[in-house]
């Protein structure tokens, strides 16, 4: 079930159409293939729904909170009725003297809060016939959204495509995997109206996979109703109805216009405080996304469009949030609380600090924090000290002086090291030649340049070559560039030995590469060519020379 974004046909879209009277805000599609009709995921609401009418004036369709049995008919009824946790030792150490509660919605059953609208989304859609047996949904979404869509296809019985940007994390696109979802990667700097976005490219999906529906977390009012009915609900009913101060990120806006609405109608004088990365244009007024930031590595908030869902007249006040404060923020989260929560969490909490001090909240005043996701889906990315130092995110240990000169080490070049450059094989040279020039220079390992070129296809390794003849997937007489792979890391003769040697507590060695400028008809080219190959060995004889 693999797709080819950039095959599909444009021309075959059909243009947007009225929306349906009853369902104000809706999702982007009929319920079948024919006749399709697509809304942009940020047009103009007409949603009718006003936080000074009574709810039996809605014009949604709401559900009761229910109470968990002992004993799940199936995992789907995890879903909600998250915990409430109380924070105590971060509060200490900034001297916050108001009560700052966590809404844990990592603890739902895909670890996330997008579970909540992934299922009530695809409930809604079944109660009014739009999804039958059999059907495929599509969905573009930064991950969350699509493992909790993915988790109740699974258990459902339904197909599943889930569209997303390639800077969201592996561990994310794993999870879709493990659920049975088929996903497409598109480029994570496309403009949201662009074919080539995961937006765009869910709308071309769309025309070409039968019984397909995208049932638009942008655009589809079960996205903020789940938090109207759920996640609202249940912070009154823990809170007793007391509460000064809610803080929630905004991504598609659900979450946050769904808890507000309740929280305007029920609890008045709560301050309704909205999160929104440096580089998004979500927050209000439009002067604080005034920025030079073009990217962010926070993922799940934040977006360069603003989705119909998200009606920012409810936010109080907005807070801009940063890349360092936010994962150093999720980081002192899971290291002083335990809460094992992901980086926009971190996001929330740090402009929450903000907050209470900004409205001077004291002894007495309640606070609530919605922590939306687990640190399940970042163990590569914000986790790590190595990924943190190479973002930026936090100080080089090597550029500290108090290390002294046992370390000097850390601070040396590559280039410094006396590495001879490395043999290289052209891709088409046999699998068993390639052994034999294993055998006859001693090495295990060689990298995979194109002859004209110079372009790096890839490494060779004994180890991978070994094990791809036990499993009978690879012949000596194939071209050594069907077994070469590229999932190594690459450093220039600039890199300091001591962030090289992060990588080599897990890598067996890194290929040290050079970069040149080259100019033709076409412009200006950057190539790369092997400098050479630094492994264990030669990092430790490099070192114990140093101490002598």
């Amino acid at each position: 079930f693999a797709f080819k974004p950039r095959s599909i046909n444009l021309t075959t879209m059909s243009s947007a159409a009225e929306l349906n009277s009853s369902c104000p805000v809706s999702g982007g599609d009929d319920s079948t293939n024919g006749g399709q009709r697509w809304l942009p995921p940020n047009h103009d609401s007409r949603c009718t729904f006003r936080i000074d009418k009574p709810v039996c004036e809605s014009p949604h369709l709401h559900q009761k909170r229910k109470e968990r049995p002992k004993i799940l008919p199936d995992i789907l009824h995890h879903i909600g009725n998250t915990p409430l946790v109380r924070v105590n030792n971060i509060t200490k150490e900034e001297g916050i003297e108001c009560e700052i509660l966590v809404k844990c919605e990592f603890f739902n059953a895909g670890g996330s809060v997008k579970d909540r609208i992934g299922l009530r989304m695809i409930e809604d859609a079944e109660r009014s016939g739009r999804l039958k047996p059999g059907d495929v949904l599509i969905e573009p979404t930064s991950g969350n959204t699509g493992i909790g869509l993915a988790l109740a296809a699974a258990v459902k019985g339904y197909r599943c495509t889930i569209v997303m940007p390639e800077k969201m994390s592996k561990e994310k696109v794993d999870v879709l995997r493990a659920l049975g979802a088929d996903i497409v990667r598109t480029p994570t700097a496309a403009s949201y109206d662009s074919a080539e976005s995961h937006i765009g490219v869910a709308k071309q999906l769309l025309n070409t996979v039968a019984n397909s529906h995208i049932l638009d977390q942008y655009t589809n009012p079960s996205n903020p109703m789940a938090h109207f009915d759920g996640t609202a609900e249940e912070i009154l009913e823990a809170c007793s109805g007391q509460l000064d101060m809610v803080v929630l990120g905004a991504g598609t806006g659900g979450t946050l216009c769904g808890v507000a609405r309740k929280l305007k109608q029920r609890c008045p004088d709560c301050l309704i405080i909205g999160v929104d990365p440096l580089g998004s244009i979500l927050a209000q007024p439009d002067e604080l996304n005034a920025t030079k930031v073009t990217g962010y590595d926070v993922e799940g908030i934040g977006y360069d469009f603003v989705p119909t869902v998200l009606d920012r007249s409810l936010v109080d006040r907005w807070y801009k949030s940063n890349d360092v404060d936010s994962l150093r923020m999720a980081r002192r989260l899971i290291r002083r609380e335990g809460l094992l929560c992901g980086g926009s969490s971190g996001s929330a909490f740090d402009c929450a600090l903000r907050a209470v001090r900004d409205f001077g909240l004291g002894a007495g005043k309640r606070v609530v924090v919605l922590l939306p996701d687990s640190v399940r889906n970042y163990m590569t990315k914000f986790l790590s000290d190595d990924w943190m130092i190479e973002r930026g995110h936090m100080p080089d240990p090597e550029d500290d002086p108090s290390l002294g000169p046992s370390h000097a080490w850390m601070s040396v070049r590559v280039g410094s090291l006396d590495l001879r450059a490395p043999l290289t094989v052209a891709p088409d040279v046999s699998v068993s030649e390639t052994l034999e020039l294993f055998n006859r220079e001693s090495i295990d390992q060689v990298p995979v340049v194109e002859r004209s070129s110079g372009a790096i296809v890839g490494m060779a390794t004994l180890s991978n070559i070994t094990s791809r003849i036990i499993r009978g997937s690879l012949a000596p007489t194939d071209p050594v560039g069907s077994a070469a792979f590229d999932k190594f890391t690459k450093v220039t003769p600039d890199a300091k030995l001591g962030a090289v040697s992060r990588r080599l507590d897990t890598d067996h060695f890194v290929l040290v590469v050079q970069q040149q400028r080259q100019f033709g008809s076409a412009g200006e080219a950057v190539r790369e060519f092997v400098y050479g190959i630094l492994t264990r060995i030669d990092l430790l004889n490099f070192i114990l020379k140093m101490q002598e």
